[in-house]
């Protein structure tokens, strides 16, 4: 382990953030070597954010990069994990303010609830993840992509920087849905009051739950496992939609429910 240089390039992501500044890739020296020495400079990026930020722990875990289209932009074949801050926990009808991001992303996304610690030592699919799932609900993840040209991206830069979560908002908790297929749901989007996009829960990562394997997975990898109570943020579903002040936007999920949100109008 490189440990001197994570903590460099950690520090230096941290103060990215802290500092307000535009987001930029990872280059020459600054470059981890690999997705996993990126992952190694994320988690020192959340010791950081814990250790000078005031920020308490975890509430969950979020999957990027989950479209073929997206994938292949970044140069990987695979998606993105990331955690979720608990103080970036949001319910729903949540009024966002801009002024807490450099530019703020909305997506529109399913969330998972675990309802009990997940076994070590599994190699989990969707189908073996779902017995675990106590809650699924449609949701918005906030995402600050600091002004991020993204011509100029790239999977390792993304991850090094927390996968731009600054905000998830979780809607409808619906405890009885076993019986949706809830990777083959349509969804619609309501923005400013008027129904202007349809979607399709299976557009992220073919499946919901592919998605909450994929970080059972990658977390029993590490040593780390799902734990009850926490959320998983599944992947858009949807392009991602940049608000103006006073925009309102609803997500509905046939058979699941909706989630709304509110952008902070300042005079």
């Amino acid at each position: 382990m490189r440990t001197e240089f994570i903590h460099r390039v950690a520090e230096e992501r941290f103060n990215g953030w802290r500092k307000r500044k535009r987001f930029s890739q990872l280059l020459g020296d600054d470059r981890p070597i690999d997705m996993g020495e990126a992952y190694q400079v994320q988690s020192h990026v959340y010791q950081l954010m814990q250790e000078r930020a005031g920020f308490s722990g975890f509430a969950g875990h979020k999957v990027a990069l989950t479209s073929p289209a997206i994938q292949e932009m970044c140069g990987v074949d695979e998606p993105a994990y990331g955690s979720i801050l608990t103080e970036y926990v949001h319910a729903n009808n949540h009024e966002a303010d801009l002024n807490n991001f450099i530019r703020m992303g909305i997506e529109f996304e399913v969330a998972v609830e675990i309802g009990e610690d997940l076994p070590l030592g599994r190699d989990f699919t969707k189908e073996t993840v779902a017995e675990h799932i106590s809650a699924v609900m449609p949701a918005f993840e906030m995402i600050d992509d600091r002004d991020a040209d993204y011509a100029h991206l790239d999977a390792i830069s993304l991850l090094a920087d927390r996968c731009w979560c600054s905000g998830i908002v979780l809607g409808t908790r619906n405890e009885d849905w076993q019986h949706l297929d809830i990777g083959n749901l349509t969804s619609e989007v309501v923005w400013n009051g008027v129904a202007d996009e349809k979607g399709h829960t299976g557009d992220a990562l073919g499946h919901p739950l592919n998605s909450v394997a994929f970080v059972a997975n990658h977390l029993g990898q590490r040593g780390t496992g799902l734990k009850a109570g926490e959320i998983i943020m599944t992947g858009s579903a949807l392009k991602t939609r940049f608000p103006n002040p006073g925009d309102t936007a609803t997500y509905r999920i046939d058979g699941l429910g909706e989630v709304s949100i509110r952008v902070k109008t300042h005079e």
